[in-house]
């Protein structure tokens, strides 16, 4: 098996994307975070004592996801051409699902891009809310959808 991302001695490295034409590029994370129903109310009602903590979490996540090739050690810099992230009420969890996308015309794809805006997004909820609620879970991050690439167009099933 071929791995990409290690050279002839089994070092790590980054891909050498040189070679790839730039195609317009894709993709959309989604993530949880549960939480007491008083502290999913207390973010709807915006009474955090932090503030705003759904606005502060959004912009987190759009600067997260233009920094990833800072904190992904194999990732290469792209120039996003829009960072969209969202945060849903989920009375059922009870908590947000926080969903992200990226796009871009590049040479490589944007699904790390959008995973990490989800992340931070996520992490931000935590510490926005940690003051009421420290047992707060973030998980279910994953790729829902990516375009663009030698793969095409792929959906979670």
């Amino acid at each position: 098996m071929d791995l990409t991302h290690t050279d002839a001695a089994g070092q790590a490295r980054m891909v050498n994307v040189s070679g790839k034409e730039a195609t317009q590029r894709y993709a959309r994370a989604r993530g949880t975070i549960r939480m007491q129903l008083a502290t999913l109310t207390a973010i709807r009602a915006n009474t955090l004592k932090k503030g705003d903590a759904i606005s502060v979490a959004r912009v987190a996540g759009i600067l997260a996801a233009k920094r990833t090739s800072d904190l992904i050690p194999l990732c290469h810099p792209i120039p996003l051409t829009d960072v969209q992230v969202s945060c849903a009420f989920e009375d059922s969890l009870p908590g947000i699902i926080v969903e992200a996308s990226a796009d871009t015309t590049a040479k490589t794809g944007v699904e790390m891009e959008a995973i990490m805006a989800v992340s931070v997004t996520l992490i931000t909820l935590y510490d926005m809310a940690k003051g009421i609620d420290k047992n707060m879970e973030l998980g279910q991050i994953c790729v829902v959808e990516k375009r663009g690439g030698k793969s095409g167009h792929w959906t979670r099933a």
